[in-house]
């Protein structure tokens, strides 16, 4: 397994970076490679520019600005997000990232003269694990419908292998969190990677150069 973990929170002693903290044990555990993505830690300008979007359809390019991120994402054979659901989605630094990076010729596929709408290119994604937490409840994230979650599982994975395997844990409630809620999180979270990643083995760690 090569995971690219896209974290965003703006602070480092977040609750976000103790679940970023479980997820990669397991992923060492697991003998896994990876690499993060610290979307706050390392400026990432989440803004497309007007530049960037008049070249947005140049291809190759458009990869130029974002070069790092996209070849990240080329050699990852799986995605995890860890990131605090803001309003129901996703914070704007995150957003920004799907914005910028995956881009035509990375993510999908523009239509032409044989093909009338998108075709997936991230076909070599074949895992993508979400880690979140919302201060709504879950039934009043279900009802508004999630579009975080969707954007990613539905948006992104459709564009993705198939069948794509897939994990989800989320701690709803967080304003009103207690220490043992959180610690019954981070043991879900640890519980779910687990099983993600197939093995329960503990092997020498694998934390792949950016």
């Amino acid at each position: 397994m090569r995971a690219l973990v896209i974290y965003c929170h703006p602070k480092p002693d977040s609750f976000n970076a103790a679940i970023l903290g479980v997820v990669t044990d397991k992923l060492r555990e697991a003998g896994a490679e990876y690499r993060i993505r610290d979307l706050y830690r390392d400026t990432f300008e989440p803004v497309l520019s007007a530049c960037e979007l008049d070249g947005y359809l140049d291809c190759p390019a458009n990869l130029e600005p974002v070069a790092r991120d996209v070849e990240d994402v080329k050699w990852a054979d799986t995605l995890v997000f860890v990131y605090p659901t803001w309003w129901y989605g996703l914070p704007a630094m995150l957003k920004g990232w799907l914005d910028r990076v995956l881009l035509p010729d990375v993510a999908f596929l523009m239509p032409d003269c044989d093909h009338s709408t998108i075709r997936p290119g991230l076909k070599h994604i074949k895992g993508m694990a979400v880690f979140t937490t919302c201060g709504a409840s879950w039934w009043l994230t279900q009802m508004v419908g999630a579009p975080g979650k969707r954007t990613l599982f539905r948006g992104i994975g459709f564009l993705c292998a198939k069948p794509l395997r897939t994990a989800f844990a989320a701690h709803y409630l967080m304003d009103s969190s207690t220490p043992e809620s959180r610690a019954r999180h981070l043991a879900r979270v640890g519980a779910t990677m687990s099983r993600f990643t197939g093995s329960r083995s503990r092997r020498r760690p694998r934390e792949a150069t950016a």
